[in-house]
């Protein structure tokens, strides 16, 4: 039922889908940092392996084989794509942290000698006073933050946002340990 060129066909047009569209994912990453050159380079690369795919699939409508594979190829770039973004890590992302009580003035001062720049303000919440922590970070560092909260402060509130840019202020690599 199956021949071999029907095979390496369907694996050929789900291979060129995992390309594309992780390409397309690395791609909006870019137009999202500013480098739009870059980004139209790689758009370039991704419409050319997306045309050819969907010419092989359209050309032969009647071999399911062929659409199952374009739709698992869109499928596995989807992850691929995020998988790929996540190692990435461009940029940078601003943490906001409300340490649970008692813990402000600890989790500020551990997180200033980790090599983290850390902005406090006091602020009125539900319960009353609160400190809130504002850590402008690398996102590659994130993973170094989240372990840091998760032994200091498990109870702290924490909000994720993701920043365009940054200009001043105190951002330093930090050390791989």
């Amino acid at each position: 039922m199956f021949t071999d060129s029907l095979i390496l066909g369907a694996l050929l047009i789900f291979s060129l889908r995992i390309i594309d569209v992780s390409l397309g994912t690395i791609r909006i990453i870019y137009v999202f940092k500013g480098r739009r050159w870059l980004a139209a380079a790689i758009a370039f690369v991704e419409i050319t392996i997306f045309i050819y795919a969907l010419g092989n699939v359209v050309a032969n409508l009647d071999n399911w084989l062929n659409i199952i594979a374009y739709s698992l190829g869109f499928s596995g770039g989807t992850i691929l794509g995020s998988f790929i973004e996540e190692k990435m890590a461009l940029g940078f992302m601003t943490v906001q942290i409300i340490p649970s009580s008692g813990q402000q003035e600890d989790l500020a001062a551990l997180l200033r000698e980790t090599g983290f720049g850390v902005t406090a303000f006091d602020a009125w919440g539900r319960d009353g006073s609160k400190t809130v922590l504002l850590v402008h970070l690398f996102r590659k560092d994130w993973g170094k933050l989240q372990e840091i909260l998760a032994n200091h402060d498990e109870k702290a509130f924490i909000t994720v946002m993701d920043t365009r840019s940054t200009k001043g202020g105190y951002l330093k690599l930090l050390k791989k340990r």
